[in-house]
């Protein structure tokens, strides 16, 4: 099967010059995989000159005037511009010219032109983010990310609806564990919206396994856990900053002494692993779910090794159909008779 994926090669802090490497790299990779390269022709012509891609056939250019600038409100770039690489790389998607899309660039712009553009699946009322998180027992997926700040538990259960349907797409798992993030295991603990939405999803048929903690999140003892955006959003950012504090603060241990210095070198080994396990690189690629396409929003700032990431998150949800899986399955995963 060839798997065409549109990519918003203007978006991220970096765009073309980051995104086209990550591109001629994937498609090294998979021999199945073609790329809509998305944005300024120019720019992107001139990078894949760089790379000696120019006459790759496996790569189309296409052309977008406009782009949207990383801080720029959703509601602007929604309104002001309709030929924007990350507006033109979605239509992409719902015309059937590529299976999906990805981008790096603005959050807010991105979720709601890719909402306009493909709209919802039927009984999802908004969209979610969701990305992979490492565990001490494997990975988890957590949603919402930060596509809603304020989430009802209907929306909470919907959520969960679609973490199961991905988890169990890309991890082939038939039953995968369900949790709600709360600040407490205890049933009275919470607000009102959490706590009915523990009610929904335990008389759903989804395998909800009740309240965790925020310590839970990187047990991996859990497949899914659900929170609204405001406060996934949070715990994600502070995962990411002590992330980087902690390999801030071990380089500085192994180089301002020659005792440091020493033990660094006997120590190399385990700090590379280390390294490796917290490297947000590997994890990049979140899933907007519950669109009527598949959209993968990346970092920001990431660099060509993350955004080939990022496509191989696109490439597995083409594959495994996760739109369909969702669709498919809500008259299953909904609240019993």
């Amino acid at each position: 099967m060839t798997v065409n994926i549109a990519l918003d090669a203007m978006g991220g802090d970096y765009g073309p010059s980051e995104i086209v490497p990550a591109a001629i790299a994937s498609l090294s990779a998979y021999s199945e995989l073609e790329l809509l390269l998305v944005g300024k022709e120019e720019a992107i012509q001139e990078e894949l000159a760089k790379h000696n891609a120019s006459d790759n056939e496996r790569i189309q250019v296409v052309h977008a005037d406009e782009v949207v600038e990383m801080h720029e409100p959703p509601s602007q770039a929604l309104r002001n511009k309709k030929n924007s690489s990350m507006r033109i790389a979605i239509e992409q998607v719902r015309e059937g010219h590529a299976h999906a899309c990805v981008s790096a660039g603005n959050t807010g712009a991105l979720m709601a032109t890719a909402r306009f553009v493909l709209k919802m699946l039927p009984n999802m009322d908004r969209p979610a983010i969701c990305t992979t998180l490492p565990g001490k027992n494997g990975h988890t997926h957590v949603l919402d990310l930060g596509a809603n700040v304020d989430s009802s538990s209907e929306q909470l259960l919907q959520f969960a609806i679609m973490g199961s349907q991905l988890t169990s797409a890309v991890e082939n798992k038939d039953n995968p564990t369900v949790a709600l993030l709360n600040v407490g295991e205890e049933e009275i603990k919470g607000n009102d919206r959490v706590k009915q939405a523990s009610v929904l999803l335990a008389e759903s048929n989804l395998n909800y396994i009740g309240f965790v903690e925020g310590n839970d999140l990187y047990s991996g003892d859990v497949d899914v856990i659900v929170c609204d955006g405001f406060v996934g959003n949070i715990a994600l950012k502070t995962s990411e900053g002590l992330a980087e504090f902690i390999q801030h603060t071990l380089r500085d241990l192994f180089t301002t002494s020659l005792y440091g210095k020493l033990a660094g070198a006997i120590a190399l080994p385990i700090l590379k692993s280390l390294k490796h396990k917290l490297d947000p690189k590997q994890y990049n690629g979140a899933s907007l779910l519950g669109l009527r396409g598949i959209v993968i929003k990346s970092h920001g700032s990431a660099d060509r090794v993350s955004f080939a990431t990022a496509i191989k998150e696109a490439m597995i949800e083409v594959e495994k159909n996760v739109p369909d899986r969702i669709s498919a399955n809500l008259d299953l995963l909904q609240l019993e008779n």
